[in-house]
């Protein structure tokens, strides 16, 4: 987290120095996002396979390899290779890292240990614009890849010495390369479609050729792996409610959040006219909020179960929401930070006990595929809420600039009807939280 929102920051800089677009640069994220989601069952099946303090600890020093290797790039191509090395272990641990907890820990503690790496998440994701800000100002872009690479470091050594190292029992080792490769090349055409929809066109002939491929691979992923006894992915664990609205939950979340997120700091800065330092500092909030309520939330859902806080949660972002959508050139800066920490109180409160329940509700052996399904769901409602949210914005924007309305009011109507959009994604999140997480027995 500290070294994904340190990058964001450096784009323009890395745009400039490399002497490249702005859309080229894009790549930078756009290839990181891309590997680390595509990996995530496979290092998730893998995970199950193997020791994991040998699979979370290799995660670490290719993270490290890879950052470091970015600190020298000395130009576009080497980059966005050095950015893939780096997803790769970062796929690894994101992968794990939830079936790493649901393995040691049990009953109230996993909750609590959820909760506190909720925790940790929000931290390093407010931590990186601040520490990387002053990176670029003092030194260049290339040292924001420096500070993550000393703590992979030493929490690959600790992943190595602390966490189990048992070998899962299996008769023979096997692993399905060919719906691997299916799979792969089916989720990687879909995310670049709906990464890059809003650059190329939806309509456009590579939009549309990337949409056959993954129906075309998909369809033979899913073929395949209905088919043979050691799939990638077990379908059956689909038929688990829990599992599987709780998964559309926690994708539906993100997309809500980030119909604000991406929207709120264009609006602070070109509709209020704040700084780009105010503007980081209007943002904060959430982060602080949602660090805050985490750890509790994790604690609760332990003790009592997930279902009332993650009713709650999906709730607050209603809210929330409703405040932004409310949003014109004369909101006071403390209705912008009370709307932040609600979006964040929300945020603390769902993402913890969502996450608990969901890795409670399948066996053992499948907590790494389960925690790897679920960090692909986060990232795919990460890259759909963001795709979704630019669309529709400037679909509007550019509709009512087109009938002649001026600059500022086709900017805010346009705001305000994006907002009712995530609203909807809040509505659909809190009807898939009411019917994954009703009561009911726990499998482990």
């Amino acid at each position: 987290m500290l070294d994904s929102s340190s990058v964001n920051l450096a784009l323009y800089p890395i745009a400039s120095d490399l002497n490249i677009s702005l859309s080229q640069v894009q790549w930078v994220v756009i290839s990181y996002m891309l590997v680390l989601t595509v990996f995530l069952p496979f290092f998730g099946k893998i995970g199950d396979l193997f020791p994991k303090n040998k699979v979370f600890s290799a995660g670490f020093f290719i993270f490290a390899l890879g950052a470091f290797l970015n600190s020298t790039a000395s130009n576009f191509y080497l980059l966005i290779t050095y950015r893939c090395i780096e997803a790769l272990g970062a796929s690894i641990m994101a992968a794990n890292s939830m079936a790493t907890i649901a393995t040691i820990f049990k009953g109230k503690e996993r909750g609590q240990a959820l909760g506190l790496n909720a925790c940790i998440v929000a931290i390093g994701g407010m931590s990186g614009p601040a520490i990387g800000g002053f990176l670029i100002n003092s030194f260049s872009w290339h040292t924001i890849f420096l500070p993550p690479v000393p703590i992979a470091l030493i929490g690959g050594v600790l992943a190595y010495k602390l966490l189990p190292s048992y070998t899962p029992e299996k008769k023979s080792f096997k692993f399905d390369y060919k719906g691997f490769i299916y799979f792969t090349i089916g989720l990687f055409a879909l995310l670049l479609a709906i990464s890059q929809g809003h650059t190329w066109g939806w309509k456009s002939v590579n939009i549309l050729a990337l949409g056959v491929v993954t129906l075309v691979f998909g369809g033979l992923f899913y073929l395949r792996d209905r088919k043979i006894n050691y799939p990638l992915i077990d379908f059956a664990m689909f038929k688990i409610r829990t599992f599987t609205f709780g998964n559309i939950a926690v994708m539906m979340s993100y997309m809500c959040m980030f119909t604000n997120a991406v929207l709120l700091p264009f609006f602070l800065q070109e509709i209020i006219k704040y700084n780009a330092f105010i503007t980081g500092l209007l943002i904060l909030p959430y982060s602080i909020a949602s660090s805050a309520v985490a750890p509790f939330a994790g604690s609760y859902s332990g003790r009592k179960g997930s279902r009332t806080l993650t009713i709650i949660g999906p709730s607050i972002y209603i809210v929330a929401l409703i405040i932004f959508s409310t949003f014109n050139t004369s909101t006071p800066m403390w209705e912008v930070i009370l709307a932040s920490v609600i979006m964040g109180i929300g945020n603390g409160c769902f993402q913890s006990p969502s996450n608990n329940a969901i890795m409670t509700s399948v066996n053992k052996e499948e907590l790494g595929i389960a925690s790897g399904i679920l960090g692909l769901a986060r990232n795919l409602g990460n890259i759909l809420g963001v795709a979704i949210t630019i669309t529709l914005f400037d679909s509007f924007k550019n509709n009512l600039l087109a009938d002649g309305i001026n600059y500022q009011t086709a900017f805010l109507k346009s705001y305000h009807w994006t907002m009712s959009f995530g609203i909807l994604f809040g509505v659909i999140c809190l009807t898939c939280a009411a019917i994954a997480y009703a009561p009911q027995k726990k499998i482990n």
